[in-house]
């Protein structure tokens, strides 16, 4: 006999009319319950999400069907990908089913579920279907029998498992029945090709035909009405993220990684900057919380959630969804948590992990700088002072800004005002400008540079915080003007090329800058030294040494150079112990979003959290490549009481003493 079987067994074409009725009715349901959330969202400003169209379209594919982020959670995220393929195969197939039946069959004549192919077909949705009720009782066990912690779970969610569940076994149930009637004695070769239908359809063996045509009728259109209540459930349910998740893929910023938007400063008609209610917040920031699912991976990375500070990332998603659908013209401060906006180190872990492509800190920004610009609230008195020595000195430390070249003393070279003639411009930064320990790192970069015969000049005096420390606690005023003294000065001198020892000047002066006018290449020390190191430009020892890294921030999710410094290493001899937390998924210093400025007080602090981290590796050595991140290890070394079991280093230094 041939490989195929009739479709509408035992319901008849009588269920057409009916049944396209009433799933057209669902669907006008859905989309009504959606159309309600529409004006929510419009509260938001305009925000232009839609350029691009097909580049969009390309990502929001990929991002669904390939399950890339979802996947980066191993265990759950697994399961939820494998669940997700298997539902969505018997989804294409019940979709085959109807193209067949509805359309090429009594329209053409042609009927293409038959033979070899319809073997295949029949083998891959019964294992399709396998795997999502084993992924999904898989979750169910891990939401409401192991029970992690932070993962929120209601009466909706066991609803949505519940609701799941029936799907998948009572279409296997309605197989077996049809099964056991039509192929289990007459075509047992077929039946083969459905592995969990035929295990059903022999437990069914020696029921009255009778019977099974009724059980199966009935099942049948019980079935088609579960299938109908998921689609009502998707805009009344955490379902709706199916679709709001894949439309926040579509509607991703595919500006620099971590931009930050430049505010007009100069705009007569802005009464007001930054966010005080939702209505100051984007429309993509009220759509970000219907397309959470709430997973908590945001959470478990956050590092001010994981040493005991008030913020939540999950949490402060949902509190914005809970303002704008319920108080959108009450403050947003009298939703959401002073400290918690203040506890953000800005490291990204939480928009880097997330599934749902929510974007977390653009909300925390935006509400730092109405605190900031519209209030005059700072989150201690010394972010205040570090804020008012940038503004007179030009840097946050307090040293006269005169002074800012005295590190250079011996080492041979000029200020652009003296040479303008130069191959690189250092861009120092202001720790290793004034910091004793952080003066090493910029003494130890001139070396390889000349080690490599390459001409370095500096600013000297005319440079200035690069502006993000003060930029990223919301003070965009005065970012633009430390911004916009630095790029006059960079541009006068005709720079071809900048060079920085700061992930922090490195990606404000590369990405936030390109919005004031700076179009000068710039480069972090290790991408250049390691550039120097493959052209046999530089050349350096290699001895021995036991050590761990930490990929900074801003360097490593910010930027993704993450390969590049630990070539370094290794060149010199290094022994890499990685941390558990490394690479993209790194645990922050504590140093970020201006936190460097600020006293920890809340909670442990940051610093020494990592310290133990690195020290669990048992490296003698912790490496870094920032001196925001070389400060705080210098304090959270001593915090964690391990001063003498571990030495924090910057790779400049390392690689300078094997010259």
């Amino acid at each position: 006999m041939e490989a195929t079987r009739e479709i509408y067994w035992n319901v008849g074409h009588g269920v057409l009319w009916p049944m396209y009725l009433l799933t057209f009715a669902a669907l006008g349901v859905c989309l009504a319950w959606f159309s309600r959330r529409l004006p929510v969202y419009r509260q938001g400003r305009p925000l232009l999400r839609t350029d691009r169209p097909g580049e969009r379209s390309v990502n929001a594919l990929r991002g669904v069907l390939l399950q890339g982020k979802v996947l980066r959670q191993k265990g759950a995220g697994t399961a939820h990908s494998l669940f997700f393929w298997g539902f969505f195969l018997l989804a294409i197939g019940t979709m085959l089913i109807f193209l067949q039946a509805d359309l090429t069959d009594p329209l053409f004549g042609v009927r293409f579920l038959r033979g070899t192919f319809y073997e295949y077909f029949s083998l891959i949705l019964d294992l399709s279907g396998a795997v999502s009720l084993l992924m999904l009782g898989g979750l169910f066990v891990r939401r409401y029998l192991v029970r992690p912690a932070g993962l929120e779970s209601g009466r909706a969610d066991f609803v949505v498992h519940a609701l799941l569940f029936a799907i998948v076994v009572s279409g296997f149930v309605v197989e077996g029945l049809r099964m056991a009637v039509t192929e289990l004695v007459a075509n047992p070769e077929l039946a083969r090709w459905s592995p969990v239908g035929l295990v059903l359809a022999r437990g069914f063996s020696g029921t009255s035909e009778a019977t099974l045509r009724a059980l199966h009728q009935g099942l049948w259109w019980g079935h088609f009405a579960l299938v109908l209540a998921f689609i009502v459930a998707l805009p009344m349910t955490r379902l709706r993220h199916i679709l709001t998740t894949s439309f926040n893929y579509f509607f991703a910023d595919l500006g620099p990684k971590g931009n930050v938007v430049t505010l007009d400063l100069e705009d007569e008609g802005k009464e007001t900057f930054g966010a005080a209610k939702v209505s100051d917040l984007t429309w993509k920031d009220i759509f970000d919380a219907d397309a959470c699912t709430l997973c908590k991976r945001c959470q478990d990375r956050c590092p001010a959630h994981a040493t005991d500070k008030p913020l939540s990332p999950m949490q402060l998603i949902s509190q914005i969804g809970e303002a704008a659908f319920s108080a959108p013209e009450a403050p947003l401060l009298a939703t959401v948590e002073r400290d918690a906006i203040w506890s953000c180190t800005t490291c990204r872990a939480c928009q880097e992990i997330c599934p749902a492509g929510i974007e977390h800190l653009p909300k925390i920004l935006e509400i730092r700088r109405n605190l900031v610009l519209m209030e005059g609230e700072f989150p201690g008195d010394e972010a205040v002072a570090a804020v008012d020595n940038t503004e007179v000195n030009g840097n946050p430390l307090g040293m006269a800004f005169a002074a800012r070249g005295d590190w250079t003393e011996g080492l041979g070279i000029k200020t652009l005002e003296e040479d303008p003639e130069v191959d690189i411009l250092y861009f120092v930064g202001c720790y290793a400008s004034f910091d004793k320990r952080n003066i090493k790192i910029a003494r130890s970069f001139v070396r390889l540079c000349q080690g490599a015969g390459i001409k370095v000049g500096i600013l000297g005096r005319e440079e200035k915080c690069c502006g993000d420390p003060v930029r990223k606690l919301g003070n965009e005023y005065l970012y633009q003007n430390q911004a916009a003294e630095n790029i006059e000065r960079i541009q006068g001198y005709g720079v071809r090329q900048i060079v920085t020892t700061c992930p922090h000047c490195f990606n404000a002066l590369g990405k936030d800058y390109r919005d004031l006018g700076l179009d000068v290449p710039v480069e972090h020390y290790t991408v250049f030294l390691h550039r120097l190191l493959e052209e046999g430009r530089l050349r350096v020892k290699s001895e021995p040494f036991s050590c761990t890294y930490h990929d900074s921030c801003y360097l490593g999710r910010y930027n993704d150079i993450l390969a590049e410094p630990r070539a370094l290493i290794r060149a010199a001899g290094g022994e890499l112990l990685e941390m558990e937390r490394h690479g993209l998924e790194s645990f922050c210093c504590g140093a970020g979003g201006g936190r460097i400025l600020v006293e920890e007080k809340l909670g442990i602090r940051i610093s020494e959290t990592r310290a133990k981290m690195a020290a669990a590796t048992g490296a003698a050595v912790l490496v870094s490549n920032c001196p925001f991140c070389l400060s705080m290890f210098e304090d959270g070394i001593k915090g964690a009481e391990l001063p003498g079991d571990l030495v924090p280093r910057d790779i400049a230094e390392i690689l300078a003493e094997r010259l």
